[in-house]
């Protein structure tokens, strides 16, 4: 029996360790560990809450305007605030440019490379490549000369000896199943979705201000000025701008990104039967698309699933039922580490009690790691495009039926599927899809708002706290693109006295609870086929395919592990 560590996990966001127990070529067991602390929580108490989302939304570099939604939200609720209509909507589509972009970009330049062998592409027929690229999409960049430059190029990068961070990958793995011209329409994807991205997420910064991290939230509404007739507002050409933009989203995904994914997935179908996970899966929901934002018109429905049970209508959502544990944590909870707590109710009192690095192994049997152990009813709970999907599709939400039936339809597979390490990056895929085609109507319904002298972008009947009550909780929630996001806040005479943030990695990369359920990162991980414990390309599959995004650190570390510098904000 050999055990492995892979520290750390490559190609995500943040600092993820996992080791794992392997037995007869298949993992039988598996920990995964946040090896940085991030300690927003700490930062944040003491403030004004209605600065709470600028510090909150400095959690992750990537998904960055998520928690400022998240954390309007939670003082909105705390405050009793609703937000004007053309607020929602310029939350939606700033929310929306972000699934988009943060999706495409986790495919072709985090996950793509465990499915796509780039050297193998140096073998391809371009003639053949182009032959495959136009029998799956009508793509006009699909030219035998178009590729024929891609592969030169790929090959003058390869001459040169700088690989980079291409340099240690797992290059010519027998996992790896695809033919070269498969992998050379990757290849040619995979740099035009480096410019594509680029351009597209100019949507935050028309609404925004800048990416990332946009300025223009604020608690009761937003601060992006709405006029049609004034050159620094969002006027009519803006709106044009944003239609445009909307427009490339759609192209890319629909002629691209959706037909790479089919294509790719008909090569590793035996991965429709690995990484299943707990079972379990949870979503908040999100895009409100009633005019009071009521949680009954979302477009991605709020709900819970047990059990892969999608026969059934999910079951409601309570926020209330949320808490964590610390048992295996490097925290410690005033009343003793074996207890679950409401995020209300929550405590981050850091202690660290794992080895000093540079270290071989955690200890798996204590705490081994910096994430805490959010539960739903005290059961683990997968989060993030996946959830997303089931909970939609058993809600009996028409588009994402469609687009999941299809996609099942032409892969060949049936339902159970997509409980999956390839239902995962599936669904994922597909909510980009539906997204995409969601977000010219939401610029159409603020253009028709605007051309109806609505311009309203803000509620300040209670910016003064002189209107807030003395104490007021309030709870703020948000699909991120990784998952459901949830802030929790506690005020108190104007000011934070607790704030919690239960992020999506947290559900999905979490250690073991106090009664040693293994989290759904751990579990999705156990029966996966290693062929190579010294390249285990099949632990970053399905470890990718939940996008992990480990909480952004609060000091840095160089390759030893020894502290660089250190930020305090006061």
């Amino acid at each position: 029996m050999a055990k492995i560590a892979i520290d750390p996990i490559t190609r995500i966001e943040g600092h993820l360790r996992i080791e794992a127990q392997i037995e007869r070529g298949r993992v039988v067991d598996a920990w995964s560990s946040s090896t940085m602390f991030r300690g927003m929580e700490i930062v944040l108490r003491g403030r004004d809450p209605r600065d709470a989302w600028v510090f909150a939304q400095r959690i992750c570099g990537v998904c960055t305007t998520v928690h400022a939604l998240a954390s309007v939200r939670a003082v909105e609720n705390a405050l009793d605030i609703q937000i004007p209509d053309n607020a929602r909507l310029i939350r939606n589509i700033i929310a929306g440019a972000q699934y988009v972009q943060d999706h495409v970009i986790h495919f072709y330049h985090l996950h793509a490379l465990d499915w796509v062998d780039i050297v193998s592409a140096l073998k391809a027929d371009p003639v053949k490549t182009s032959e495959l690229a136009q029998s799956i999409s009508d793509w006009p960049k699909s030219s035998p000369a178009y590729f024929k430059g891609v592969q030169d190029r790929l090959q003058k990068f390869v001459d040169s000896g700088q690989l980079g961070i291409f340099g240690n990958a797992y290059w010519g793995h027998p996992a790896y199943a695809l033919p070269p011209e498969a992998n050379l329409m990757a290849v040619a994807h995979y740099l035009e979705a480096l410019e594509w991205q680029k351009d597209v997420i100019r949507i935050h910064a028309i609404l925004g201000g800048k990416n990332p991290h946009p300025q223009t939230y604020l608690v009761g509404g937003m601060a992006a000025p709405l006029d049609p007739n004034a050159q620094q507002a969002i006027n009519t050409i803006r709106i044009a701008q944003l239609k445009m933009l909307a427009d490339q989203v759609r192209t890319f995904v629909g002629k691209v990104y959706i037909p790479d994914i089919l294509a790719i997935a008909s090569f590793y179908k035996d991965w429709a039967g690995l990484g299943a996970g707990v079972g379990n899966y949870l979503s908040y929901g999100d895009f409100p698309a009633a005019k009071d934002g009521n949680v009954a018109s979302y477009w991605l429905p709020r709900g819970v699933i047990v059990n892969k049970n999608i026969d059934q209508k999910p079951q409601p959502v309570n926020h209330e039922r949320v808490t964590e544990y610390v048992a295996h944590s490097w925290f410690r909870y005033g009343e003793g580490d074996q207890q679950a707590l409401h995020p209300w109710k929550g405590e981050t009192i850091p202690n660290y009690t794992g080895p000093q690095p540079p270290y071989d192994w955690l200890n798996t049997d204590g705490k081994y790691s910096w994430l805490k152990t959010p539960r739903y009813d005290d059961m683990p709970m997968e989060v993030g495009p996946l959830a997303r999907m089931l909970v939609g599709y058993a809600s009996g939400q028409q588009r994402i039926q469609e687009l999941v039936n299809a996609a099942l339809k032409q892969l060949g597979v049936g339902p159970a599927a997509l409980f999956s390490t390839l239902g995962r990056t599936a669904a994922r895929a597909i909510e980009t899809a539906l997204i995409a085609e969601l977000l010219p109507g939401w610029i159409d319904e603020l253009a028709a708002n605007m051309a109806a002298g609505n311009l309203v972008v803000h509620n300040s009947a209670k910016w003064s706290p002189a209107n807030w009550p003395q104490e007021a909780v309030g709870w703020g929630s948000m699909e991120a693109p990784r998952g459901s996001l949830g802030h929790w806040v506690r005020i108190r005479d104007g000011k934070i006295v607790n704030y919690q943030a239960v992020v999506p990695t947290t559900w999905n990369g979490s250690p073991r609870d106090a009664r040693d359920v293994r989290g759904p990162y751990e579990a999705a991980l156990i029966d996966t086929p290693i062929a190579d414990p010294e390249q285990p390309i099949e632990i970053l599959r399905t470890i990718h395919s939940f996008d992990p995004c480990m909480a952004c650190a609060v000091h840095l570390v160089d390759a030893r592990g020894i502290e660089i510098t250190r930020v305090r904000v006061q």
